[in-house]
């Protein structure tokens, strides 16, 4: 089966998937999938906003049920976390929706933001219009990146050949250089 292929019948889900745990990379190569025309952009968009809102509602609640006692383990971060939840009691809705956007705050942002008190009903609708927003951008972004990089995916085969041969040879000059250094190590002191 080609890859191609497996984009089309699979991709929908990885993309829910994927974009549950990481997300910027994985909704950048959707769009870039539906530019290729594999995937269809406003599923591309769905899935992706899907699965970012999944991933962040769980974090959310894990932070309201045990973010207490996780948010104690980073004994050397409390000055930065006491920070972070005054901005989020100060400003949620700027930081619900804004967390996606920050990088570092991916996985601890709706950890802190359960943590914080916040009550679902500001935290749900505000995680969806994050979601919607954050997967318009980036599936966007990997559509108008799929323009630039079309081309070089037809020819893929003859790429991934020379990007082996590259990584091969790198590999040897420097397990040659690390032989030649240990020798050298190795050498009686005159």
């Amino acid at each position: 089966m080609d890859i191609n292929n497996l984009i089309s019948h699979y991709g929908y889900a990885a993309l829910i998937i994927g974009s549950m745990a990481e997300g910027e990379t994985i909704t950048l190569l959707g769009g870039v999938a539906a530019h290729q025309g594999l995937l269809k952009f406003p599923l591309v968009v769905i899935s992706v906003a899907l699965g970012g809102m999944i991933g962040d509602q769980v974090l959310y609640l894990l932070g309201r049920r045990f973010g207490g006692r996780i948010l104690k383990r980073f004994s050397r971060h409390q000055a930065r976390i006491r920070k972070a939840q005054r901005l989020i009691k100060r400003h949620p809705y700027l930081f619900v929706i804004g967390t996606r956007f920050m990088y570092g705050f991916r996985v601890i942002g709706p950890l802190l933001i359960g943590a914080s008190g916040l009550p679902p009903k500001i935290f749900l609708p505000l995680n969806i219009a994050g979601a919607i927003v954050w997967a318009l951008l980036f599936t966007g972004l990997g559509y108008l990146g799929g323009e630039a990089i079309g081309p070089w995916l037809h020819h893929l085969d003859a790429h991934l050949k020379h990007i082996i041969w590259l990584v091969l040879v790198v590999a040897l000059v420097i397990a040659l250089r690390w032989w030649l250094k240990r020798r050298e190590a190795k050498k009686p002191q005159e």
